[in-house]
């Protein structure tokens, strides 16, 4: 494939050369605001394709055809300018061009392949968040975190005690799922991780993508389409598109080291310890505009704990019939306290690198070849439940005092896009390949393989999943003079995608106290011999209850469970978008895709505007949309440790096209189907901006993770569920999950987003206003089979429900205020983060947690042109969400906090310090 496209490259790079234009001039010049020249500013020529983005100078360079140009100059939270120009062929011609301050005036791209246009100009609502500003006054350090407390729109968390989940917080835009919202990396589709959420957290059963992977100090601007877009860019874009453009500035090194820890009521001291350190560096290529951007970061983050003091039984004498609480003779005994036994619950601990690169290569022809990507590795560390001493779970030669299981792990990326674009006769043309890769090893650490007793090791190699993504894409556009301006936008494209899954070593999964009988002896005991999957339990605890196999919080992967699979994927898309006048506005859509495993599917998309006046138009989109099924969702399979309602059971997640899914009539995933409609309104009004936008979003067959279903040797049970019985013994599980087209859903919501900006005492202010108030709900009956009549409430359960519906904040009101003058800057913002519930099938457990508000301040200085300092706080007033009131959901007092429901976290007050160097 790769040789091909290498071929492919080759002849359009031919066609590029043989198209040139030889009658060009060039056309020079230098963007300012008031304190001086502007890096990364655009440059676009208007009723063409062509443009740029200004250097570390604010210079930019661009070679057109002679004859009459405009150019519009533009640049994140500045209004833009218009300049006309005359082009003498093989002369240089002067245009610069100083920017005001303004608000929702950024041009942007995402959404439409025609020209760039201001945000309150599109036809759907898109939001530009300036990264590579935020991350000099904001609290939080990566792109999960900064977009929670900018986007009202979209929703992430820190989970905790939920396994792998622990290390890639699952997202949210406009409340639906983590893998209904479509990444991109300037435009390329970014790969999905490798992890599967199957644990009690927001997003169960989805695949996300981890945008954590990429620096910050890579990031140039994220935009942010909320709005149905799959007949645009393919699978996935239910919800919308975020596409993240890297930072292309040269001749500038800028290093940003940010330092910082929790001081809350809550904590013991100072916990949570905070360190990034990030650089960026520019090197220019040739006089034409190329670079090299190189990007890199080191981060270090400690874990929190908001744990209370162990309650409830911490040791019991035997048998369990008549078994005593001896805790607090235990405790005196050992010289210890309910405190010593508290879990670690909280964020967890993770340490890492990553760096990217960001290339432009401009040819003699105009066109230019690109190449962008990175590569990073994190580990992470989070713990598990607690294992007490008494329990068959623990091993007293081992650890007299119980244990604190840990799940470690590492996390490898890796990603590549290179691609050459130019103009190929009247159309532009860019042909491009992009790979990407995510490994996810488990090991777990200061744990125990029961069965094995005081032989165990106490680490172990559980294995783990990879995911592997290469696209091809070609992409063709063209403008037309008629009526106002016809754009064309034709294309194709190839994916490729396999999921892999390695076991763990045996001693990670295997249960070595079971054994099957062959036989009965002489004396009339039966013949057993050692079998990993036999029925019969030899070894058991002090309590009485036989020992469970595998490593302790993670049993390792199974050989039954690794897998190789793959797809691949071929579409093609028409987009077209007319100006039937000055002010109408109307594009159309269409896709088509076949996957090699679920066939074909068709869909298309209408999008209209007009424009009132000079400020204020109409906007409204209808479309339709899919997601196609993970490989991750049909092949992944494991048997774990879950914590139902603080009750232990070994659960198994089974494929659809396994012996349990079939006797439970459990059907083969297919792809989820949406139907999306907006409609809003845009305004300018002297200084302020408003866009205001309402959606609709209809799912047809959402995939969703089950609840458990269990089998039964009892002696009434049916022939069904003895079989389940014995298959799920067979896995060492006790019950079983799937994942499954359960339901349909509804999402109706309304965003709003209000900015002002103006010049104030010899600084410039600016505010920025924008809520979002959303809600989704299930519709219509739950999908289950005839053979799963009366288990409904399994298959979709209580808890699945509000996972769905409420787990995340319905509302979100974000009030940012900055004020810059001179060496000073100063930023205050305010989210209203609304109320969540707390995800559990037990309805008496059931229970809403409060909205809170949330205050942010950042204060900076610059010390020199050179150094700046800054300090401040995120969550200033160290506001905690309601604590849990029943005691069934705090398991023991461990849980003061709901984990299950993800609002804003319960870290409390972080303080920090940082220090920007740009030279």
């Amino acid at each position: 494939m790769l040789q091909n496209l290498s071929k492919n490259l080759t002849v359009l790079f031919l066609l590029f050369s043989m198209a040139a234009h030889a009658q060009n001039g060039t056309v020079k010049g230098t963007v300012r605001d008031a304190n001086g020249p502007l890096a990364g500013a655009t440059v676009q020529v208007e009723r063409s394709n062509r443009g740029g983005y200004t250097n570390a100078e604010g210079q930019y360079s661009l070679s057109l055809p002679a004859g009459k140009h405009v150019l519009n100059f533009s640049y994140i939270g500045l209004s833009p300018e218009r300049r006309e120009i005359t082009v003498v062929a093989n002369e240089t011609v002067s245009a610069d061009a100083t920017l005001i301050a303004g608000s929702l005036n950024e041009l942007v791209v995402l959404g439409s392949r025609a020209l760039p246009r201001t945000q309150t100009e599109t036809p759907v609502p898109v939001d530009v968040i300036d990264v590579k500003r935020i991350v000099g006054d904001a609290p939080q350090v990566y792109v999960n975190q900064i977009l929670n407390y900018i986007a009202p729109s979209f929703s992430s968390g820190t989970q905790t005690v939920a396994d792998g989940t622990d290390h890639i917080d699952p997202a949210s835009l406009r409340g639906l799922g983590p893998d209904q919202v479509l990444v991109l990396v300037n435009g390329k589709r970014r790969y999905n991780s490798a992890i599967v959420n199957v644990n009690g957290t927001f997003g169960r059963g989805a695949v996300g993508t981890d945008m954590n992977a990429i620096p910050t100090s890579a990031i140039d601007r994220i935009e942010i389409l909320r709005d149905g877009a799959a007949a645009q860019y393919g699978s996935d874009a239910i919800a919308g598109v975020i596409n993240i453009i890297l930072r292309s500035t040269v001749n500038r090194l800028s290093v940003n080291v940010t330092t910082g820890a929790n001081a809350t009521s809550k904590a013991d001291g100072l916990d949570g310890e905070t360190v990034q350190t990030s650089v960026n560096y520019g090197i220019p290529v040739g006089s034409k505009g190329g670079y090299v951007n190189l990007a890199g970061s080191y981060d270090y983050r400690n874990y929190t704990n908001r744990a209370g003091d162990w309650e409830g039984a911490l040791y019991r004498t035997y048998p369990p019939a008549a078994g005593v609480d001896k805790t607090d003779s235990f405790l005196t005994a050992n010289n210890k306290t309910r405190a010593d036994f508290k879990m670690r619950v909280g964020q967890s601990a993770i340490r890492g690198g990553q760096f990217f690169l960001n290339s432009l290569f401009p040819m003699e022809n105009g066109g230019e070849v690109y190449a962008f990507g990175g590569i990073g590795y994190r580990n992470g560390q989070a713990a598990g439940f607690r294992r007490l001493p008494h329990e068959s779970r623990n091993v007293l030669d081992i650890y007299p005092m119980g244990f604190l299981p840990e799940i470690h792990s590492d996390i490898y990326d890796k990603s590549l896009s290179v691609g050459i674009r130019g103009d190929l006769g009247e159309w532009k043309a860019d042909l491009s390949n992009t790979f990407g890769q995510n490994k996810f090893i488990f090991s777990v650490v200061e744990s125990l393989n029961a069965s094995l007793e005081k032989a165990s090791p106490t680490a172990f190699e559980a294995g783990g999943p990879t995911f592997t993504q290469n696209t091809s894409n070609l992409d063709l556009s063209r403008r037309f003079d008629v009526m106002d301006g016809l754009n064309l936008g034709v294309g194709a494209e190839y994916r490729f995608e396999r999921y892999q899954l390695v076991a763990g070593e045996e001693n990670s999964y295997a249960d070595y106290g079971r054994a099957r009988k062959i036989g009965v002896d002489g004396t009339g005991k039966d013949i057993l011999v050692p079998d990993f999957q036999g029925p019969v339990n030899t070894r058991f605890g002090p309590d009485g209850v036989a020992r469970p196999g595998g490593a302790q919080v993670f049993p390792g992967f199974r050989p039954e469970n690794a897998v190789n699979a793959a797809r691949s994927a071929v579409s093609a898309y028409l987009d077209v978008e007319a100006n039937l006048s000055s002010k109408f506005l109307i594009g159309i859509a269409g896709r088509f895709e076949n996957y090699s495993d679920f066939g074909s599917t068709l869909n298309g998309k209408l999008t209209t505007r007009y424009k009132l006046s000079d400020g204020i138009a109409i906007r409204a989109s209808a479309s339709t949309g899919f997601r196609a099924p993970s490989l991750h969702q049909r092949f992944y399979s494991t048997t774990s440790t879950l914590f139902v309602d603080g009750i232990p059971y070994e659960v198994g997640t089974f494929t659809n096209d396994s012996r349990p899914a079939q006797l439970l009539g459990i059907p083969k995933l297919k792809p989820e189907t949406a139907k999306n409609f907006s409609a809003g309104f845009t305004g300018r009004f002297g200084k302020f901006n408003v866009t205001l936008d309402g959606y609709f979003t209809h799912i047809e067959d959402r995939i969703v993770y089950t609840d458990q279903f269990s089998g039964s040797n009892a002696p009434g049970a049916s022939p069904v569920d003895r079989e389940i019985y014995e298959l799920l013994s067979l896995a060492n599980a006790n019950r079983a999950a799937f994942f499954a087209n359960a339901i349909n859903s509804e999402t109706k919501g309304v965003d709003l987003v209000v900015t002002y900006s103006t010049k104030l005492g010899g600084g410039t202010f600016r505010g920025d206003l924008a809520g979002t108030w959303s809600g989704t709900t299930r519709v219509g009956p739950v999908k289950a089979s005839p053979k799963l009549a009366g288990k409904e409430n399994i298959y979709f359960s209580e808890a699945s429900r509000i996972y769905l519906e409420r787990s995340v904040p319905r509302q979100k009101v974000n009030l940012s205020l900055s004020y810059n003058v001179r060496r000073f800057n100063v930023l205050v913002k305010n989210v209203y983060f609304g109320p969540v519930e707390e995800a559990t099938t037990t309805v008496i457990y059931q229970q809403e947690f409060d909205a809170k508000v949330i205050t942010d301040i950042a204060l900076g200085f610059k010390i020199t042109k050179e150094v700046k300092l800054s300090i401040g706080a995120n969550n200033l007033l160290d506001v905690y969400p309601e604590e849990v009131a029943l005691a069934g959901n705090k398991s023991n007092n461990q849980f003061i906090y709901s984990r299950r429901a993800t609002q804003f976290g319960f870290n409390g007050r972080f303080i920090f310090a940082r220090i920007e160097l740009s030279f």
